[in-house]
């Protein structure tokens, strides 16, 4: 935060934008070490098979289930979001997404419950994917709702920077533990604590959250007795136009992300022979350039308007899908720390307004399940299946057919932006 904002903010604001941020900390943090796990542990730990790539992509797929779960937690958590409060709904979906998390590292392998075992890690990921569901449109309207004039985009980011952070924390805990035991430990017992000391994180997010009001847009609501009985049925019946152009406008932002993330760490890893902890390395240099484009983005959206700064992003995306095939396939540490930089880089240039940009589309009444839904719609179809996506287009096509995979998809979200709405009053 700089200077002059933080000066500007009140405490009960800065409580209010640190609960917003730690709460997608934790929750980003769970999610990746589960996508980390899925590329380097749980192939051959729950999905054993004489093909290697068979593991793998079966590995994904669970992966990929999340986010199928992830609407649905949106129609849950927003329901009550929209109905019952902000605050109550942010701390149940923290507790979903955190028990879930710890229920992963007490989970037997293939080899101790046989098919039981990949069935029982499925189910925990899809209650991530619930809880996640509901936690980042809570976060968001947690922080947006509680913005001053000309400070939407700004205060909207700090939920946005909870990616990033928990990227990082998610990598570094498997860097460590790589650096501290042997292959064999960190395959029979390390690979677990990172899910089980989540728990410490999640009983930090629970005491920040509870100290929390209800932010002033829904107050608002509540004075003018202004709730509907059903926000999901009114979101899919009297906003349908939004809820589309909210879906294509982020979907660009999941497959860039999770191409530079998922996909990458398999590929590097299993095709151009990095080593495990060489590329973590790599990707977490990338992720510090993510997280420092995020505020550049969100106080550049605040200046000239959140849909002009997506949309010099997007045309951005687009290009570098042109450059994925040269940097990435030349297999040597300094292309790919480009490849990585500029990749994650943009990521934080989009990432940015599109909070802000989500809520906007929705009147508060409804905006809880309207954005999350979109937000987590667009994860399914940018997100979901991109690492598999890409996978199959490599090993057929080459790495150039997963660029113009990702060029593509900024094809649509800019097509989305166009017909996105200006950006509103501040009130």
């Amino acid at each position: 935060m700089t200077r002059d904002v933080a000066a500007q903010a009140t405490p009960s604001k800065r409580r209010v934008l640190f609960a917003s941020l730690i709460g997608t900390t934790i929750e980003f943090f769970d999610f990746y070490i589960y996508a980390t796990a899925a590329v380097l542990v749980f192939p051959s730990l729950f999905f054993p098979a004489d093909d290697p790539a068979s593991s793998t992509l079966q590995s994904l797929a669970t992966f990929a289930l999340a986010f199928f779960a992830r609407p649905i937690g949106s129609a849950v958590f927003g329901h009550f979001g929209d109905r019952v409060g902000r605050k109550a709904t942010l701390v149940a979906a923290l507790l979903t997404m955190g028990l879930s998390t710890v229920a992963i590292g007490l989970l037997p392998t293939h080899a101790q419950w046989g098919v039981a075992a990949p069935a029982l890690l499925a189910l925990c990921r899809f209650g991530q994917g619930l809880g996640l569901g509901g936690e980042w449109g809570g976060a968001v309207l947690l922080a947006t709702e509680n913005a001053p004039p000309g400070k939407r985009a700004w205060y909207g980011m700090f939920p946005q920077l909870g990616a990033p952070f928990g990227f990082l924390l998610a990598t570094g805990s498997f860097l460590l533990l790589t650096g501290l035991l042997d292959e064999a430990d960190f395959m029979a017992w390390g690979w677990r604590l990172p899910f089980v000391g989540s728990a410490v994180l999640v009983f930090l997010g629970l005491w920040i959250r509870l100290s929390l009001t209800e932010t002033p847009a829904f107050q608002r609501v509540l004075d003018r007795q202004a709730r509907v009985a059903m926000p999901m049925a009114e979101v899919l019946r009297r906003h349908p136009r939004a809820l589309l152009l909210g879906t294509v406008s982020a979907l660009a932002t999941f497959v860039l992300f999770y191409l530079m993330t998922v996909f990458a760490l398999s590929w590097g890893t299993s095709r151009l022979g990095y080593a495990r902890e060489t590329f973590l390395w790599l990707q977490m240099a990338g992720v510090l350039l993510f997280a420092a484009t995020i505020p550049l983005s969100a106080l550049y959206a605040d200046r000239v308007g959140r849909r002009r700064m997506m949309v010099a992003a997007t045309v951005a995306i687009m290009a570098f899908g042109l450059l994925f095939q040269p940097l990435f396939a030349a297999g040597h540490a300094g292309s790919t720390a480009i490849f990585l930089a500029l990749g994650l880089g943009i990521m934080g240039l989009t990432y940015g307004p599109l909070g802000t940009i989500l809520a906007e589309l929705f009147p508060a009444e409804v905006r809880y399940s309207g954005a999350s839904l979109a937000f987590n719609l667009s994860g399914i179809f940018g997100a979901s299946l991109a690492p598999y996506i890409a996978t199959w287009l490599a090993e057929r096509h080459g790495l150039g057919a997963v660029g113009l995979y990702l060029s593509a998809a900024a094809l649509l979200t800019l097509a989305a932006l166009w017909k996105v709405p200006g950006q509103p009053d501040d009130s």
